[in-house]
């Protein structure tokens, strides 16, 4: 259950860092927002993409996994227009930013994931 809530707090900080650099992503409110678009994007990342990375796994094998920028810029996208759908003032204006965002997103995360391992995991193979 940890686990989940140190995703949860990873993609917070992801997305409001994505706010901070990229000039097309801008989200209104307080921290809350952040914190319920993080949440959002962790939905997203866990229903929506493996359907979208499975349909372009032959876009991603041909452009050698670059393509894999735009499936993360089609996450954000959809987290946009969802956040937007549930009243939240999340907006990613166009490819280019969303692009861009995702990119930041993946990086912030993938820093943030390698400080917060995973205690579980690591007891788990303590054990082995």
């Amino acid at each position: 259950m940890k686990r989940v809530w140190v995703r949860w707090l990873i993609n917070a900080v992801a997305v409001w860092a994505a706010i901070q650099i990229v000039p097309g992503i801008r989200a209104e409110g307080d921290w809350v927002v952040i914190a319920l678009v993080g949440l959002l994007l962790g939905l997203v990342n866990t229903f929506i993409r493996p359907i979208i990375t499975f349909l372009s796994c032959p876009l991603m094998m041909l452009t050698l996994g670059l393509f894999t920028l735009v499936v993360n810029a089609a996450v954000l996208g959809i987290t946009s227009w969802l956040a937007r759908a549930l009243g939240l003032s999340f907006v990613v204006d166009g490819f280019w930013a969303a692009l861009l965002g995702g990119l930041v997103i993946s990086v912030v995360s993938v820093i943030l994931s390698a400080f917060f391992s995973d205690d579980d995991k690591d007891r788990r193979d303590r054990r082995r």
